[in-house]
């Protein structure tokens, strides 16, 4: 006789248009219900075009028809929006004090760690005015939807992400807006966008402590925070003053990352601390969590980022940094990964 799992299972090969993820992956599927070899199933509409509500419930009579012993497939589309249908297990905070410290590199890194570690992921790109997550990953194409939402953009590696950037008819087009419309579209990031299932959110915040991070930290709920800085002089006051952020809105640090920690020359091996001696130990002390890692300045990881091939990116530096995340997540309630889950 045929069961539930074996439908989800026959419909894991059915791919929503425009983000190339399964239907069940997206959490389309609301319900399925079977009865003398009849299959009954109610799809979501969520940010969905008519077009290709159509074309799923073509390819899911499809599927599920193709099942042994299946005599007949009715599928009813129901409302639903994203906020709703949304399934995610720990969104994880990328923060800074100040800007220009490679906090938008570090969350693409985690989200690609993360990938990597066979766990769905997606990134919410919280930084308006200065977005740069689409370039790394090489993403030109604009999202699908309908009234209801949007789907977000998936990267090669499955990674799904939404930017302003991808909204904008041209990626270097200013975004000119005052706080509480940037505070609004990173709502509209979170509540709007169809995520569907996923074990991790990486949420890249602009940099400080103004609108935008507050946002985060009051509207999404927020699992971890990664800070992010590098080794200049000034470092302890932003840092300090991200830490308190974090600690009077009640979100946990689960690890501070020291960016362009040093140069490598290639000839010799020797490190050069461009910007000064490593602060690394110190800041993870001053915020009461475990370094995660210190990322030296590599031209090959410049190079990809310019290509959009962020996922290419492999060191033993930043390995390093993997087994240090996945490590301190684990500790932690950690998301099944996908095979588990499904």
């Amino acid at each position: 006789m045929i069961t539930k799992k074996q439908v989800l299972e026959g419909l894991e090969t059915v791919l929503v248009p425009g983000v190339m993820q399964s239907v069940v992956k997206m959490n389309l599927v609301r319900d399925v219900n079977i009865t003398d070899g009849k299959i009954d199933i109610k799809l979501a509409s969520a940010a969905l075009a008519p077009g290709a509500q159509e074309w799923l419930k073509d390819k899911i009579s499809s599927a599920a028809g193709s099942l042994a012993g299946v005599n007949e497939v009715n599928i009813n589309v129901v409302d639903g929006n994203p906020k709703d249908l949304n399934d995610i297990g720990q969104v994880i905070a990328i923060m800074s004090g100040k800007g220009g410290v490679g906090k938008s590199l570090v969350a693409s890194l985690t989200a690609v760690a993360l990938a990597r570690s066979d766990y769905d992921v997606g990134i919410l790109d919280a930084d308006i005015t200065g977005p740069s997550i689409p370039r790394m990953f090489g993403i030109t194409g604009h999202p699908q939807g309908n009234e209801t939402g949007i789907l977000p953009v998936t990267s090669k590696l499955g990674i799904e992400i939404m930017s302003i950037n991808l909204l904008l008819p041209h990626e270097d087009d200013a975004v000119i807006w005052r706080g509480p419309l940037i505070g609004r579209a990173i709502t509209q990031f979170w509540e709007e966008v169809l995520w569907g299932k996923l074990d991790y959110l990486v949420v890249d915040l602009p940099p400080g402590t103004a609108d935008a991070p507050l946002t985060v930290l009051q509207s999404l709920p927020v699992s971890g925070i990664i800070i992010v800085f590098t080794p200049q002089d000034l470092t302890t006051m932003v840092v300090k003053k991200a830490v308190k952020m974090a600690r009077q809105m009640d979100k946990p640090i689960i690890g501070v990352v020291e960016n362009m920690s040093y140069f490598l020359l290639p000839e010799t091996g020797k490190k050069i601390e461009l910007f000064g001696k490593s602060r690394g130990e110190e800041m993870a002390k001053a915020a009461g969590a475990p370094l995660l890692g210190t990322l030296p300045i590599d031209p090959a990881l410049a190079k990809l980022c310019d290509e959009g091939n962020i996922e290419r990116y492999d060191s033993e530096i930043y390995n390093s940094f993997v087994q240090n995340l996945t490590g301190i997540l684990q500790n932690g309630k950690k998301p099944a990964k996908k095979q588990q889950r499904r």
